[in-house]
């Protein structure tokens, strides 16, 4: 079998190959790129797996007039730049030492040390420059059943990176067969080590889970999660129930609304999100169990804000949806207020203008926008007279 996708063959990618063959050196396409172009998904990473130790290909890429960056030298990793698209080459390792959180590793001859050291045997499958597969550990029939299966002792790989526990059920969102179900014997697995997941980093475990939620369809995984008492552990108090109701009403996938479904955290501290998350998180628990119209919500923060809150809702109370909700959002989202404080300066001034422009607002929103300037001048003035 061969990796047949368009990047293989592309100026940059065959620059990088190159380098090494011309030099009688060996490299290998490796890991996601080759997993993703097997599986006709797309790819965003170009890594490169080589024998050759990082400070010569360092020596390589100059004598290519390539820019070698040594991003990670002291852990076997360079990356080269082509035409402004970067290859993350990495020099074969074997793991020495684990602690549950990183590895000390050692750089190695053989490609096979390499891929006893990856995490599941789909992300263990080679290419050669022309795309032939190297399958070291029969991870092409593991990618062919769509299964995720950790590499050789699921437990010892776990305890090498307690991360490999949200990765495992974050592959089989993306990847998995969720007719065939999560391979048992990671399941049991991750539950056995739960405990572990305390000693990542706040920040690793934010960016996995916002990546599993990332997913189309990342109920099954989520479902299994939970029995496994891996989302408690992570977010204590959790449910999920909200969560697969929210999925039949969104119009998109946004992590962070399904985030909110799960139940109310303290993401800040809980899983140090990106500001941007935070408080967007925040901003939908307030309107959740506010008291805010859906047309408020729309009028003063737009379409997709109003459509999350009103899913959210639907979802914590089990709802249904109205079918006229969305062009209800949809009018709210463009309304423009016609009254601007400069129409009522004649009659106000100080506090009272700020008040009187506030319940003006009030009125033409619960009006459902209708009221027009002059409703709305005629009702500042019997309000200003009383």
């Amino acid at each position: 079998m061969r990796v047949t996708a368009s990047w293989i063959t592309s100026p940059a990618a065959t620059r990088v190959m190159s380098m090494f063959s011309d030099a009688g050196e060996e490299a290998f396409f490796v890991g996601g790129c080759v997993r993703n172009s097997l599986m006709k998904v797309p790819v965003s990473d170009l890594d490169v797996s080589t024998s050759v130790r990082p400070e010569r290909v360092m020596s390589l890429a100059k004598a290519y007039g390539l820019n070698a960056i040594p991003t990670g030298i002291e852990h076997g990793t360079v990356t080269v730049v082509v035409d402004g698209e970067p290859f993350e080459i990495t020099t074969f390792r074997k793991d020495v030492e684990t602690d549950g959180r990183r590895a000390v590793v050692a750089f190695s001859d053989r490609l096979e040390d390499d891929a006893h050291r990856r995490d599941f045997t789909m992300n263990a499958l080679y290419a050669r420059a022309d795309g032939t597969i190297v399958d070291p550990l029969e991870g092409l029939a593991d990618l062919e059943a769509r299964r995720v299966r950790f590499i050789d002792d699921a437990n010892q790989r776990i305890r090498e990176d307690y991360l490999r526990i949200l990765r495992f059920f974050r592959f089989h969102a993306w990847y998995g067969d969720d007719e065939a179900g999560l391979d048992p014997e990671g399941l049991a697995a991750c539950a056995q080590n739960v405990e572990g997941l305390s000693q990542l980093s706040k920040e690793r475990v934010g960016a996995e889970l916002i990546k599993l939620l990332s997913a189309s369809e990342p109920d099954r995984a989520l479902a299994a999660m939970d029995h496994a008492g891996v989302l408690n552990a992570l977010l204590p108090g959790a449910t999920t129930k909200a969560f697969f109701l929210l999925t039949t009403f969104e119009q998109s996938v946004d992590p962070v609304v399904r985030l909110a479904a799960l139940g109310q955290f303290d993401v800040a501290e809980l899983l140090r999100l990106s500001k941007q998350q935070t408080r967007q998180y925040d901003a939908l628990r307030v309107y959740v169990e506010g008291n805010e119209s859906i047309r408020e919500i729309a009028y003063r923060e737009g379409k997709k804000m109003a459509w999350d809150v009103a899913a959210l809702r639907a979802a914590f109370f089990e709802q249904s949806m109205d079918a006229s909700l969305s062009a209800e959002i949809e009018k709210a989202a463009k309304a423009k207020f016609p009254v601007s404080a400069q129409d009522l300066l004649a009659d106000f001034s100080g506090p009272a203008l700020g008040t009187i422009l506030r319940n003006l607002e009030r009125a033409w929103i619960e009006s459902g926008f209708r009221l027009t300037y002059e409703d709305l001048m005629k009702k500042a003035e019997r309000d200003g007279s009383v």
